[in-house]
Parts: C-alpha cells; sequence; structure tokens
C-alpha cells in the first residue's frame, strides 16, 4: 500500500513538472504590460532592455536575471519615437549608485534615429545597474537592476511554490483514494 502512495505521488510530481513551464530564465513573448524588461516613464514614454550571452545560448534573450558571467550583448529599444529625437546614453555601474559605483561600460549620449542601442559589455557574477538617460527638458531616466550568476530565491520559491501545492494535494488524494473501503474491498477480492 505504501508503495503505491509513492507511485502515485512520484507519477504526480513527473506530470506537474512535466506541464510547469513557469521557471524559465528567460523572457520570451509575452505582452507590454507583462514585460518585466519595459520601462515606462509617464504615459507613453517607453524603452525595453534585452541581453543576449550568445556564446552560451544563442537564442535566449535575458532582461535582469543573466545567468552567466561573460561577454553580454545590451540592446535597448526606444519604444518612444520622441525618445529617438533626443541624444540618449547607456552607464552601467557595478552596484547600484550611478556616480558613486565603478563604471564597467558607458555609451555617451546619441541620437539613435532607428530607435535601437546596441551595447556590448563583460559582466562577472555580481549585481550592476543598467542607466539610460536621455538629454531633454525635463531629462529622461530609466534604470535596470541586473543580477549575474545570482539566484533570486523569491523568485524561484514563488514560482514553485503552485506546482509544489498541486503535488501535495493529488499525493493527498492519491493517499485518501488508497484508503478508501472500495480500494480496500477491490485489493481484498484479488488477494484471497
Amino acid at each position: 500500500m505504501i508503495k503505491e502512495v509513492i507511485r502515485v505521488g512520484v507519477s504526480t510530481l513527473v506530470l506537474a513538472a512535466a506541464l510547469y513551464s513557469g521557471a524559465v530564465a528567460a523572457h520570451g513573448r509575452v505582452s507590454m504590460e507583462e514585460d518585466t524588461c519595459m520601462r515606462r516613464l509617464g504615459d507613453n514614454s517607453m524603452v525595453h532592455l534585452s541581453a543576449y550571452q550568445p556564446q552560451y545560448e544563442p537564442s535566449d534573450q535575458y532582461c535582469t536575471e543573466i545567468p552567466k558571467g561573460g561577454d553580454t550583448f545590451l540592446v535597448v529599444d526606444l519604444v518612444d519615437p520622441a525618445l529617438r529625437d533626443i541624444p540618449i546614453g547607456v552607464r552601467i555601474v557595478k552596484g547600484s549608485h550611478e556616480t558613486e559605483d565603478e563604471t564597467v561600460t558607458y555609451l555617451r549620449p546619441t541620437y539613435h534615429p532607428d530607435g535601437v542601442i546596441k551595447g556590448e559589455t563583460s559582466l562577472d557574477k555580481g549585481e550592476y545597474t543598467v542607466f539610460i538617460t536621455g538629454e531633454a527638458v525635463p531629462p529622461v531616466r530609466y534604470q535596470y537592476p541586473l543580477r549575474v550568476e545570482l539566484v533570486n530565491y523569491a523568485k524561484t520559491f514563488r514560482a514553485a511554490i503552485g506546482p509544489l501545492i498541486a503535488v501535495l494535494l493529488l499525493s493527498l488524494l492519491g493517499y485518501k483514494v488508497m484508503q478508501s473501503k472500495r480500494v480496500k474491498q477491490w485489493r481484498a477480492s484479488r488477494n484471497p
């Protein structure tokens, strides 16, 4: 009987793991409102950040959680067409303070009529911040925290709690079914 309960629990766990895809690190096709890589300033002014590491995963794109250190390509999409008419610069610092922490990469402010800012940097394990600034009145400023090779335990816990609860409930259901009188009678009739 215990073997059957364990078998049901393991089967349920395998099924839940096979069906759950929410723990994927890369971001993909989601709406603008749900995209964590989109930054909005006011009603219309928006930018989008994508990070790529083709030496590890050629087709994956990341935003704030970068799985490995090393050469990283950053692409900032200026979603708001008005941003294409002002000089926009990018600064990446190790830490979170634009002026006090070590600048890793700096792209001087310039015009980007195509709406795309491309840059390459080398990131080691740690926390970084990407500052995107536009020379306008008032100044335009966006920032993205980057975590390189760091596990976000809160995010991992939130991603795992749903499947874990499902497995526990299905295991409890399986145990209750195994303990029911009908199953016991059926097993007794099979083993005289």
